[in-house]
């Protein structure tokens, strides 16, 4: 096994850094990195923005409720970034209908997460830590205002990342049977028992986020998740809309 793979079995989220500046040299090249990922017809349609102010850090630290980012040495910010090939065109003289397209969306979604975890993959190969930041979608609205996102674009996820101050152990994951098919989708006759061994494991997981607490299974977490109602989140395409995307969406 090589030195990649074996880092990538290893990932873990780290939430806490330890007070370091991540050097200026790996940090060009850990954008260069995110740069050189595949896109979707060569597009490039996403941008980064990474946050260094400490006022943004704490104001977005508030929207995704999680108060430790703003303690996190870097952040950067991933977006579907349709604007700019837009202006392109019009600059070229064409005002064409099909830049708001729900495709063009897409594009620009898939190709942020890509280089996301692309720079997970650089950033850990240096050794050091990182945590995906779902949360900058709880309030999407608040994060549009708050990076000033002008029409054609939309959050997709936040990345901290630094040198970790903390060494949470392996977080169980259900076996890839379950996530793996051939030719075809493959149902279980029942979940329950499919999972029931990781249920088993994920009791005996301590998150650093509650260390004198082990987890519930997995199958009590589902069932916690899914009872979760977020208003925000659950009206996200309002927000795409009000960003200038042609939904198109058909009754």
């Amino acid at each position: 096994m090589n030195f990649t793979i074996e880092k990538q079995l290893k990932h873990k989220s780290i939430r806490k850094f330890q007070n370091k500046e991540v050097e200026k040299e790996t940090l060009d090249t850990l954008f260069q990195v995110a740069n050189r990922t595949a896109s979707s017809i060569a597009m490039q349609s996403y941008s980064m923005i990474r946050i260094t102010d400490k006022d943004m850090k704490k104001k977005l630290s508030e929207i995704c409720k999680q108060d430790y980012i703003k303690d996190f040495p870097e952040i950067v910010i991933f977006i579907v970034d349709v604007y700019r090939n837009a202006r392109i065109s019009e600059e070229k003289g064409e005002d064409l209908p099909h830049k708001k397209d729900m495709d063009r969306f897409f594009q620009g979604f898939t190709d942020g997460v890509l280089a996301s975890q692309n720079m997970v993959n650089a950033i850990e190969s240096l050794d050091m830590g990182t945590v995906y930041l779902g949360s900058i979608l709880n309030d999407p609205q608040a994060i549009v205002d708050l990076l000033e996102l002008p029409r054609l674009t939309f959050p997709i996820v936040g990345l901290g990342f630094g040198y970790p101050d903390q060494e949470p152990t392996l977080k169980p994951r259900m076996d890839v049977s379950l996530k793996l098919f051939e030719n075809k989708y493959k149902k279980q006759d029942n979940y329950l028992e499919s999972i029931k061994e990781y249920d088993k494991e994920m009791k005996q997981y301590y998150d650093l986020r509650n260390e004198d607490k082990p987890l519930d299974e997995f199958s009590k977490q589902v069932v916690a998740v899914l009872e979760i109602k977020n208003e925000k989140r659950s009206k996200l395409l309002n927000v795409v809309k009000s960003q200038g995307f042609n939904l198109k969406i058909e009754d």
